[in-house]
């Protein structure tokens, strides 16, 4: 399975892709930092991440588009860039059917290092090992972009399962309470014709 993972923002957007092989192996594809400059409006730097991203997609054809989730962060106004980004992101990839899922950081730093609180430099180096790559991807948002594509290709499968496992579960809850609910009405449709009263014609003559 080859997928896209973007690390989303409006000066520098990390984007890679990697395949993903017979169990946990993967590899790298191709990796790169989108910019734009700072002195274009919001609209224009968004057709330049908007008309790249369309580009990696026509040229790799990913099966799927992993995307950073943004949280909280205490600059508002990059919080809300990073937003932008990552949604120029996914309508690019909707526009072709593609799934996109979107992955937090903690998740991201768990799948590759084994640890949610790791910093931006563990998760180069495991990428780098992971990816068997003769030298680490610069600047980090390149290396996050590859984090995000591994932390799909591991974690999606598994997800997919829960989701399945949910979803049957939930029609089996389902058919259960049809079967108690119909099973009432019978009871009570029962109860009811043992209770109603029964009416004898009487057909003895009456001699006057």
């Amino acid at each position: 399975m080859r997928v896209l993972g973007v690390d989303p923002g409006l000066t520098r957007c990390g984007i890679g892709v990697v395949d993903g092989g017979t169990g946990r192996s993967v590899s790298c594809v191709a990796v790169d930092v989108i910019r734009t400059p700072a002195d274009l409006s919001l609209a224009e730097r968004l057709l330049g991440i908007s008309d790249a991203v369309e580009d990696w997609l026509d040229r790799y054809r990913p099966a799927a588009v992993a995307v950073e989730r943004v949280f909280s962060q205490h600059n508002v106004r990059t919080a809300m860039g990073t937003a932008q980004a990552g949604g120029v992101v996914a309508l690019a990839a909707a526009r072709r059917g593609l799934p996109v899922v979107f992955h937090t950081p903690s998740e991201v730093k768990a799948a590759v290092t084994g640890s949610g609180r790791a910093d931006k430099s563990q998760v180069t180096i495991m990428v780098t090992r992971l990816l068997g790559l003769l030298e680490a991807p610069s600047p980090a948002d390149a290396a996050d972009a590859l984090a995000l594509a591994i932390c799909h290709l591991w974690r999606e499968p598994m997800r997919a399962r829960l989701a399945e496992a949910e979803a049957r579960a939930a029609e089996l809850a389902r058919t259960h309470k049809a079967r108690l609910a119909a099973a009432a009405r019978t009871a009570q449709s029962a109860k009811g014709t043992a209770n109603s009263p029964t009416w004898t014609a009487n057909t003895t003559g009456t001699k006057r």
